[in-house]
């Protein structure tokens, strides 16, 4: 059984479909500890419910990055954590953390990177024109949004689409993928090669996506 640490900053929808797929066994993990910045975040109550230890470390106790994420990593390693996960937690991770859990940590972004990193980026989307975006799990490296891919999904953007249209489709989309991406990793099927992730024994979908789309001749 894996055991993980999830760090959260808000509300806290993909730490709850976790919990569901560890609770409903399509996932073969436990959650060791609850970790937020935020005191007010509802993951925490979440958490709660479920009987899950949280903790909260706040950036007034720890001003310095690199000593918020020391003790951080303390909390996780006392909690005997082998796989971080990242779960809208609103803080980049330093040096200090990352080289403690080398491709141990994992993080959801709303976008198929790696177009558009960062934030606020439904409705860079949309004001680009994608005709498509999605979500994607990657393991963690010492740039934004940069690690490896482990998996996406794709969601067609529609015209009539606002930032929160788009936000409300692809978050749907995050809570398939995020615990299947912690399944492939406890089921030890993930390596990384340079850039790539190969999965072991993976299942890939064929055809191509048009959208909008092309009238039959």
């Amino acid at each position: 059984m894996l055991t993980l640490g999830v760090l959260v900053s808000g509300s806290g929808t993909n730490l709850q479909s976790i919990i569901d797929s560890i609770e409903g066994g399509s996932l073969d993990a436990r959650i060791a500890v609850v970790l937020s910045d935020n005191p007010r975040a509802y993951a925490l109550e979440r958490a709660k419910k479920h009987g899950i230890k949280t903790c909260v470390i706040t950036k007034k106790e720890f001003p310095k990055r690199e000593d918020y994420d020391r003790k951080a990593v303390e909390v996780l390693k006392d909690c005997g954590v082998e796989l971080v996960v990242l779960a809208g937690f609103m803080r980049i991770l330093s040096p200090v953390f990352i080289r403690e859990f080398p491709w141990r940590i994992m993080n959801i972004h709303p976008s198929l990177l790696p177009a558009f990193p960062g934030l606020d980026v439904h409705r860079k989307v949309i004001e680009w024109g994608a005709r498509f975006s999605g979500c994607t799990v990657h393991f963690v490296d010492e740039g934004v949004d940069t690690g490896p891919i482990i998996i996406q999904a794709v969601v067609p953007v529609r015209d009539d689409d606002t930032p929160e249209t788009l936000r409300q489709r692809i978050l749907q989309e995050e809570h398939r993928i995020y615990p299947e991406a912690i399944r492939l990793f406890s089921e030890g099927r993930l390596t990384v090669e340079g850039r790539r992730v190969r999965i072991k024994d993976g299942r890939f979908c064929e055809g191509v996506l048009i959208n909008p789309t092309v009238r039959d001749e």
